[in-house]
């Protein structure tokens, strides 16, 4: 499957949610590097692995980070995983929404982690207003990149997303909404609250679980 374009930009609120001075972070679809070289510009004595299926990336990885793991996550060998380990932290930066059973993964890194460790991740909300809109147009049209990208195997909302760890043994610790300036959204959102109130939902919740791009969020060992 064709991959989401390289690029040499990083997620700045992912960055600033990151535990500061960790020894060894695993990053899950490290693309260019940009975010293990933004890490480790201020604490450059962290062991970081990038973990890129795509070669070309891979190899731009190889720039920032202190190891680079060209492969599938979901189908590393035994050995190769538990090189893995001990780790403070795993990151998964728009990359749970790219694997077919992310749910078999977080069980796998459960297995072998230790009760300090954390996953820092950032995953698109699949209840966005924009997504609703499209849905109800009959336009669920995939893109090159965006909420759309035609890569994205798995969508995930606020509860889903909660649901994903506490069913493989992590509980969410920590995180926030990613919200942008999208005026155009205020056309939609009586149209979200109606339909949940319709619906038998809470209508201001439906409403605050579509203003969010995505969703950050830091989960822990239960």
């Amino acid at each position: 499957m064709e991959q989401t374009p390289i690029h040499d930009d990083y997620n700045p609120d992912l960055l600033a949610f990151l535990p500061p001075n960790l020894i060894r972070v695993v990053e899950v679809g490290s693309s260019s590097g940009a975010l293990a070289g933004a890490y480790r510009a201020a604490n450059p004595g962290c062991h970081y692995t990038g973990i890129e299926i795509e070669p070309a990336y891979a190899d731009a990885s190889k720039r920032h980070c202190t190891r680079v793991i060209c492969g599938d996550i979901e189908r590393l060998d035994d050995a190769t995983f538990d090189s893995l380990f001990p780790a403070d932290c795993w990151i998964f930066g728009d990359a749970l929404e790219h694997l077919y059973d992310p749910w078999s993964l977080l069980r796998r890194i459960r297995k072998r982690c230790g009760a300090d460790l954390r996953i820092v991740a950032c995953v698109p909300n699949a209840q966005h207003w924009s997504l609703q809109a499209a849905l109800n147009a009959g336009q669920f049209r995939y893109q090159p990149s965006g909420l759309l990208d035609r890569t994205h195997i798995r969508w995930f909302t606020r509860i889903t997303l909660f649901e994903l760890f506490a069913s493989t043994g992590f509980r969410i610790v920590g995180g926030f909404p990613r919200i942008f300036d999208e005026p155009q959204r205020e056309r939609i959102l009586p149209a979200i609250r109606a339909l949940a109130q319709a619906a038998g939902a809470d209508p201001q919740q439906a409403v605050d679980d579509a203003l969010p791009l995505q969703w950050v969020v830091m989960a822990a060992p239960v």
